[in-house]
């Protein structure tokens, strides 16, 4: 049983692409992380992100989950997106199944100030998740429901 518990374990086979990007660096950073630490692995030793910029970063490795029905999904660090302004740029990747390509990581700068990421740097990190997909039905109406169609602010404040 693994060390944290009460947390499902599933097999994950990994390709490390890149000798700059090794397999012990491709590891929950502690015993109850729910995301695994993706890194930065270019060959430059550093790129430099303008202010509302964005780059498309190498992780230097591919994955493919075993389990059916389970999915990766990237998301920003807390610490990069909070301190730095550095944010995965499409909110959420999404790793389907059946890709088997190397994980790209594409950070959007929402600082003020030019961002350096560094070769090996904790870019992001990422999470595997049960996906469920929907039994599309067309259909001429909806149900009601006391929201109804009010959208973006109609609750007020």
């Amino acid at each position: 049983m693994p060390p944290w518990s009460g947390t499902l374990s599933i097999p994950v086979k990994v390709r490390f692409l890149s000798p700059l990007c090794p397999p012990e660096r491709f590891a929950y950073a502690t015993p109850d992380s729910a995301g695994i630490d993706l890194r930065a692995c270019m060959a430059e030793e550093e790129i430099h992100i303008a202010p509302g910029g964005r780059h498309r970063f190498p992780t230097g490795i591919a994955v493919e989950c075993t389990m059916p029905g389970v999915a990766g999904f990237v998301y920003a660090r807390s610490g990069l997106g909070t301190k730095e302004g550095l944010v995965v740029s499409q909110g959420v990747g999404v790793i389907d199944p059946d890709y088997r390509g190397e994980i790209m990581v594409s950070l959007l700068n929402t600082s003020r100030e030019i961002r350096t990421v560094r070769r090996g740097q904790r870019i992001a990190q990422l999470v595997f998740q049960p996906i469920l997909r929907a039994e599309i039905e067309p259909v001429e109406t909806l149900s009601d429901t006391f929201r109804g169609s009010g959208g973006f602010g109609h609750t007020g404040k």
